[in-house]
């Protein structure tokens, strides 16, 4: 049947809405640029035969033209839905994919996802002035702009930006800034309390 390994190929991302990545469907993307090949070819033949006035073969072509513009329009959602997801595991687990994730992977979408990565990382440098900025950090805005901290670790005096200073002693609570607690939150001196 025309254009059944395209759908099926369509089928496997929609069973996989949960978020997780479907392993790349070499043999089936295949076997659809095969079916387009044969398709084409055809078609190619049927228009020589007209053109040269042996046939006339136009609801065969228009078939066939159909088909082929439908395998490609599922190709290329399938194509385009594994990039989207691609992304989107960059901002959700950073530069770095865990291994379960990159084994579903193909090699061009490995490449792919790194020149992502560089791009984002270039781009994240060259905002604030030239100090950086992590596009990552905060994907959700804050609901409120303090939050509650406990120091897990002896510090020693901490200054937030107002220019107030913080002694951060193991088991005391704090109420911060958030801007000013997460790279302490990120080196495990503070913990966010809920």
């Amino acid at each position: 049947m025309l254009g059944e390994k395209a759908l099926e190929l369509i089928k496997e991302m929609e069973r996989s809405r949960d978020g997780k990545l479907p392993a790349y469907n070499d043999n089936c993307v295949r076997l659809v640029l095969e079916e387009m090949n044969a398709l084409f070819q055809q078609n190619q033949d049927d228009v020589n035969a007209t053109v040269a006035g042996e046939a006339q073969y136009y609801p065969g072509i228009r078939l066939r033209h159909a088909s082929l513009e439908r395998n490609k329009r599922c190709l290329l959602a399938y194509l385009y839905n594994r990039l989207e997801r691609i992304r989107n595991l960059r901002w959700d687990f950073g530069n770095i994919l865990p291994p379960e994730m990159r084994a579903n992977l193909c090699d061009p979408e490995i490449e792919w996802f790194g020149r992502y990565s560089k791009n984002l990382a270039t781009y994240s440098s060259s905002l604030g002035d030239g100090i950086g900025l992590d596009l990552t950090q905060d994907i959700k805005p804050p609901k409120n702009i303090y939050v509650e901290v406990r120091c897990l670790k002896d510090y020693g005096e901490f200054e937030v930006e107002e220019g107030d200073i913080v002694v951060l002693q193991k088991n005391t609570t704090h109420y911060l800034p958030m801007n000013t607690c997460q790279h302490l939150i990120r080196l495990g001196v503070l913990q966010q309390v809920d």
